[in-house]
C-alpha cells in the first residue's frame, strides 16, 4: 500500500528480534488519535511496517520506543531500530 517498507526490530544485549505485530498495531492505533505525522503507517507483520514517504524515521523510532516502554513491550536494555527494507526483504 505504501511506498516504503520498513524493518522494525527490538535490539538489546541478547540480540535483535522482530518487533511483534501486537506492539506495532498498538502504536498504529494510538497514533490515529495522537500524532498525525504517523498516520501513514501500516503494520503488516512481525517486524514489518509500511509507511508513506513523509514519515520521518528518527521521530517515528523515538515515538515507538517511548510508547513500547510505557506498554512494557520492550525488555530492560532494549531499544527500537528501524531500517528501510532491502529489496530481498520486501
Amino acid at each position: 500500500m505504501f511506498a516504503r517498507k520498513l524493518q522494525v526490530e527490538l535490539a538489546g544485549p541478547a540480540g535483535a528480534r522482530p518487533c511483534p505485530l501486537k506492539a506495532l498495531d498498538s502504536f498504529a492505533m494510538r497514533s490515529f488519535t495522537g500524532e498525525s505525522r504517523f498516520d501513514d503507517t501500516l503494520p503488516v507483520g512481525d517486524g514489518r511496517l509500511e509507511a508513506g514517504a513523509r514519515v520521518p524515521l528518527e521521530p517515528l523510532r523515538a515515538a515507538m520506543e517511548d510508547w513500547f516502554r510505557r506498554k512494557s513491550y520492550l525488555q530492560p536494555g532494549e531499544t527500537v531500530t528501524i531500517e528501510e527494507a532491502r529489496d530481498a526483504d520486501r
